[in-house]
């Protein structure tokens, strides 16, 4: 991992000059953890005993090729439970980071450093640090209807989304980056590599390039740490929907 900061006062430092909506308030946050690219090479992965592609840090679907525009899902925020203090995990829609070196995402952690499940609200340029939102403003509680996009908006610039219809609330953001544009994922991530137990989740409504997820021949992954598997991606059934099975921390 990457692009760690020395300490919560700086982090908060740098989290209050950014348009006043952040509050470094999870581990994620406090340790500076990005949500990165992957993180080894998938490309020549083999299916073993029923699993899909190993993708290390990375579950769920990946659509590779040039010029991607749109990448969108939704999905019901999962209950967790923490295995450990350790646990950090987010279901994330974003373009880039199969293969390339940035990842614009946004999407929602759970971080598990407080002995139970803190779910907040974040996006990220990467390799710029992810920004969290503040909890108060931007609240998630588990059950709630999560529905995230990221859209290029021409001139090296990217909308991203995020909307939890439960609470009422969407939070809307346009950066700038230098990106190549050549993937398209939703995806689980585990930067810790140590999931709390999610369950199912249940990911509907996805998209790349205005047109279904399967329409664009997408790369079915597995989460794995240590070289075992942590959860598993099912397939994908109308071209958009797909389900996570959580396996193991």
């Amino acid at each position: 991992m990457r692009r760690f900061l020395t300490g919560t006062a700086a982090l908060a430092a740098v989290a209050t000059s950014l348009a006043g909506l952040v509050v470094p308030v999870s581990a994620a946050a406090a340790s500076g953890l990005p949500f990165r690219p992957i993180s080894h090479n998938v490309t020549t992965g083999q299916h073993h005993k029923g699993y899909n592609i190993n993708g290390y840090n990375w579950g769920g679907y990946a659509a590779t090729g040039s010029g991607f525009t749109s990448v969108s899902a939704s999905w019901t925020e999962p209950r967790a439970t923490c295995n450990s203090t350790n646990d950090l995990y987010a279901p994330w829609v974003g373009i880039d980071g199969y293969g390339s070196s940035t990842v614009e995402q946004t999407g929602v952690a759970t971080d598990c450093s407080s002995g139970s499940p803190v779910n907040q609200a974040w996006y990220e340029m990467y390799p710029a640090n992810p920004v969290y939102l503040s909890l108060s403003s931007y609240p998630v509680s588990a059950g709630d209807s999560i529905h995230a996009s990221v859209t290029y908006a021409g001139s090296n610039r990217y909308t991203l989304k995020l909307s939890d219809s439960t609470k009422g609330w969407t939070y809307t953001t346009t950066k700038s980056l230098s990106a190549s544009r050549a993937s398209a994922e939703v995806i689980i991530e585990s930067p810790t590599g140590a999931y709390p137990n999610f369950g199912t989740l249940n990911f509907s409504s996805a998209t790349v390039n205005g047109a279904s997820l399967g329409s664009s021949g997408p790369t079915a992954l597995d989460p794995s740490s240590g070289g075992v598997y942590e959860a598993h991606t099912s397939a994908l059934s109308g071209g958009t929907s797909f389900s996570e099975q959580y396996l193991h921390e």
